[in-house]
């Protein structure tokens, strides 16, 4: 629901009611994955999508039947093997989509939590997504202090336990479903990211969505290369930054979609800059009075994806000089180099899909082959984790 939220915080100032279809759990293959929404007014106004068409008008019905009754519904869509015209999947998975009434008020955990994320604030919604009827769409709203409000409708240790787990996801700038225990704290908790996830007996099973700042790319070497892996990574969602030492070539007008263009020495710029477990940091310099500092601070900070540029011999030489500075072969083996799938690319626009194939694929856990004949799961299946 929250990546809805710019217009439906406006659809509340308008006071216009409606209704939120969300994914809360899938199973197998499905187009989208928990978290993605879509909402209906009572004019019939719809924005969003739950599964890129299959289960769209069926969706909906439930959305303007919410709206009539002012009650939520959890429905689950499929594939029918005996009736392929009949409302399901036709890529042969399933999705648990929740359906949620929202009045036109500006005072309920839901029209808050829409403000915070419009606003682009760290916050994370938790909404009951399995569990008693009476229960369901029950939400609390979370900050990255822990500070919480609003309620889950059971005990206020739910609330607590639930607000830990909340913002354990918000730090990790995850979605994703938690079964917690409805006896109150000490009844443990599991977490399931951006799946499905069991549904805890006895238990609720809670969808977390995290609204966090984009993530960071950070894109060394002012080259033509760059300038394509910044529209490449702003496509994708990334804050880009491109970095260069030479105030003649790190210009604006060079890099129009870059979000900041930076003139300092690419080490001692990074020594100084914030990264952390989502950032992806791109070295296409190629040049090792610049490459080796650079790579040495790179290899030793959070970061989600390191990669360089450059030929293998480049590759080679680039680690001899790293090994000579101290880098030991565990941070050695965070670096991806030369950076990029093996897509044959010549261009700088080929060169950068490549790149960000590689990047996608490491998010992912994606293997990089062709889908023909492969036999691989196209919609990878959810990481699992528990305390």
């Amino acid at each position: 629901m929250l990546d809805l939220a710019e217009e439906l915080h406006r659809w509340i100032a308008e006071g216009r009611e409606f209704a939120v279809a969300t994914v809360v759990a899938v199973g197998g293959s499905a187009p989208r994955g928990p978290g993605a929404a879509l909402a209906v007014d009572r004019a019939g106004t719809v924005i969003g999508s739950v599964s890129g068409g299959c289960v769209e008008g069926a969706v909906y019905d439930l959305c303007l039947a919410s709206l009539r009754t002012g009650e939520g519904v959890l429905e689950r869509f499929g594939y029918s093997d005996e009736d392929a015209f009949a409302v399901g999947l036709t890529c042969g998975g399933t999705i648990d989509v929740l359906v949620t009434p929202v009045a036109a008020q500006a005072g309920s955990v839901l029209a808050s939590a829409l403000a915070a994320a419009a606003r682009k604030e760290p916050v994370a919604l938790a909404r009951v997504a399995r569990g008693p009827a009476e229960l369901l769409g029950n939400a609390l709203l979370v900050g990255p202090d822990g500070t919480f409000e609003g309620g889950l409708g059971g005990h206020p240790d739910l609330d607590r336990t639930a607000a830990d787990e909340a913002r354990a996801l918000l730090e990790a700038g995850r979605t994703g479903t938690v079964d917690v225990s409805v006896g109150g704290a000490g009844g443990g908790s599991s977490r399931t990211e951006s799946g499905g996830g069991a549904h805890c007996p006895g238990g609720l099973t809670l969808l977390v969505e995290s609204n966090v700042p984009p993530p960071r790319m950070i894109v060394f070497g002012a080259i033509d290369f760059a300038a394509a892996l910044a529209r490449a990574g702003k496509f994708l969602g990334y804050h880009v930054t491109v970095c260069d030492a030479r105030p003649v070539f790190a210009t604006r007008a060079r890099f129009p979609d870059a979000d900041e263009v930076v003139v300092d020495w690419p080490h001692r710029y990074l020594r100084h800059t914030g990264t952390d477990a989502r950032t992806v940091l791109c070295v296409l310099t190629h040049d090792a009075k610049f490459d080796v500092p650079l790579l040495k601070e790179a290899l030793r900070r959070p970061a989600a994806f390191i990669g360089a540029m450059g030929s293998r011999r480049t590759h080679e030489d680039r680690n001899r000089r790293l090994r000579a500075e101290g880098v030991t072969e565990r941070e050695l083996a965070r670096l991806r180099s030369p950076v990029g799938l093996d897509l044959g690319a010549r261009t700088p626009e080929e060169t950068a899909l490549s790149i960000v194939a590689e990047i996608v694929a490491a998010r992912r856990g994606g293997t990089g082959v062709p889908l023909t004949g492969s036999g691989t799961p196209i919609h990878r299946g959810s990481i699992v984790f528990s305390r």
